[in-house]
């Protein structure tokens, strides 16, 4: 989901196995108030916290972190959007049924021989 061409704008994600909130904010150009808003808005987005409260990502929240930030800031997606399409129950139109497009394409040519006379 994440667009190469997007990588390139942002650090590469190094090999550790946890992040914290500031280098996560750094790997994806967001403020921390802004990951905490997030954690609100997105439910699969669920870093572990430890003592005192304090947050740890992984690998995979820091790229799911990368495709909340494209959808949001560079697709033009509300929050509403966005997590739709993450839970991939976005309501995008995928395609035509065949056998409505040929209903649809008999109905057509009823109303203009119709017309016609």
């Amino acid at each position: 989901m994440l667009e190469i061409s997007n990588n390139n704008e942002l650090p590469p994600i190094p090999g550790k196995r946890y992040f914290s909130i500031g280098e996560v904010s750094e790997l994806c150009e967001v403020k921390p108030h802004v990951l905490r808003y997030w954690e609100q808005e997105f439910p699969h987005l669920e870093p572990q916290k430890r003592k005192g409260n304090r947050r740890y990502y992984q690998r995979e929240d820091v790229i799911m972190i990368r495709q909340i930030r494209s959808l949001l800031y560079e697709k033009g997606y509300t929050i509403t959007g966005a997590r739709q399409k993450l839970a991939g129950t976005d309501k995008e139109h995928t395609g035509c049924d065949p056998k409505l497009l040929k209903q649809l394409r008999l109905d057509l040519e009823e109303v203009l021989h119709i017309l016609e006379t």
